[in-house]
């Protein structure tokens, strides 16, 4: 145990561990398994889909107690704490994506990556197709007409060639890439207000941390 954890335990105090939210989602799904039980479809009433935010505060009330996650896990155990971040990932509202939007923050949290917004992208123009042979790579022509030419004082029917083009990556892929960073990046900034707000975790403090907003500029 560390000095700050000794100290803080001698004079009654909870020393929390301070995480960005980012990498707090990225304990909570990757390390600590937690899963994202999402609410049942409003049509449907059965029991048994899981549970969220109220099922945890009710758990945590019949043992009166914390238990303590620690780094090595005991059998299929969550830690409370990552068990909170999830269900509040559950309850992403819809103007933010709803459950597509918490789905994906868990994936890439449970993965450890961030959205890639293309960085350094610029469309380019570009073959549509290009082949190779013994002679080394070479843009394919299509014939898009015929002209009349004299050579050696006979007219002769020549073809004309073109090399398709194309823009990569194309403009509107860039800007989809980045609205979809930027949306992931709203959502995990309603998480980290609604984990600070909301003040259900013991052993983590939200600090404000967040991924940088707009890296493209």
């Amino acid at each position: 145990m560390s000095l700050q954890g000794r100290v803080g335990r001698a004079y009654g105090t909870n020393v929390k561990r301070a995480l960005g939210v980012q990498a707090a989602l990225e304990w909570a799904f990757r390390v600590e398994k937690a899963q994202l039980d999402l609410p049942p479809p409003k049509d449907v009433t059965e029991e048994g889909f899981g549970f969220g935010l109220e099922y945890v505060l009710l758990q945590r009330a019949a043992l009166g107690c914390k238990v303590d996650g620690g780094q090595h896990k005991m059998g299929s155990y969550t830690h409370a704490d990552a068990e909170v971040i999830a269900a509040t990932v559950a309850g992403m509202p819809d103007s933010l994506g709803g459950i597509r939007m918490a789905i994906r923050v868990a994936e890439l949290a449970r993965a450890g990556l961030t959205p890639d917004w293309m960085p350094g992208a610029m469309p380019h123009c570009v073959p549509v197709e290009m082949k190779r042979n013994q002679h080394g790579e070479r843009a394919t022509t299509i014939v898009v007409g015929t002209e009349r030419v004299k050579t050696r004082g006979k007219w002769r029917t020549v073809e004309v060639l073109a090399c398709p083009v194309i823009w990569r990556p194309y403009r509107e892929q860039i800007e989809a890439a980045r609205r979809a960073y930027d949306d992931w990046w709203q959502a995990l900034d309603w998480v980290r207000d609604g984990l600070n707000a909301g003040g259900l975790l013991r052993e983590v403090e939200i600090t404000t941390a967040m991924p940088k907003g707009k890296p493209w500029r």
